[in-house]
């Protein structure tokens, strides 16, 4: 039997083999109760998009601002603001679809721009709520990446898309895929290492 805390912290998942019964299961959970308890304790805390909440962008924050009635479209940024236009019930849903499209807006420039300066070329670029790996390359060129690559510092965020632009030139984690890596971003250990330390919090924002 295994015990995992979801990538989001919004679950404990209990593995049990096949021929695990369901009182051996629920024996061991609680046997384990305190290393469970321990890990959802030190989850950070949840950020919500509601009204006055301070949400990143690009690592800088900004406060979700409710105007109401009609505005430059259903969301917008202005003067360190997100401000959301419309009902409140929809806040939500349009400050999550605006940052969903602004990720997609500067990942998409960002793997062009770099593919074209190392002679290759990006097919299609899409954006995911993916929750195991911050982005991907197809072999037809396509790029994908998690939206929520949105909140990171813009090095962290260039660092996402040389890996992956890298991967059009080498499909593995060869020496020679790195020296591309690197070719296209100065610093690869520290931004790694900073997605290392704050996946927790990105993956619990929204």
């Amino acid at each position: 039997m295994a015990l995992r805390i979801a990538a989001t912290g919004e679950a404990v998942e209990l593995v049990v083999p096949r021929r695990g019964s369901r009182s051996e299961a629920l024996r061991f959970l609680e046997a384990n109760r305190p290393w469970v308890e321990k890990r959802l304790a030190a989850l950070p805390p949840r950020t919500v998009f509601v009204d006055g909440a301070a949400v990143p962008v690009l690592d800088i924050p900004h406060v979700i601002r409710h105007v109401g009635g009609r505005g430059r479209g259903p969301a917008w940024i202005e003067a360190g603001e997100i401000r959301v236009a419309g009902s409140i019930d929809f806040l939500p849903r349009r400050v999550r679809d605006f940052l969903r499209d602004l990720a997609k807006r500067e990942l998409t420039e960002r793997s062009h721009r770099l593919a074209e300066s190392i002679g290759q070329k990006v097919r299609r670029v899409s954006v995911r709520d993916t929750t195991t790996r911050w982005g991907s390359c197809a072999r037809t060129g396509n790029l994908s990446f998690s939206w929520r690559l949105i909140f990171v510092p813009e090095a962290v965020l260039d660092y996402v898309v040389a890996h992956e632009v890298a991967h059009l030139v080498e499909m593995n984690h060869s020496a020679r895929f790195w020296r591309v890596v690197e070719r296209l971003h100065p610093e690869p250990k520290a931004q790694r290492l900073w997605l290392h330390r704050h996946r927790a919090r990105l993956l619990r924002i929204g």
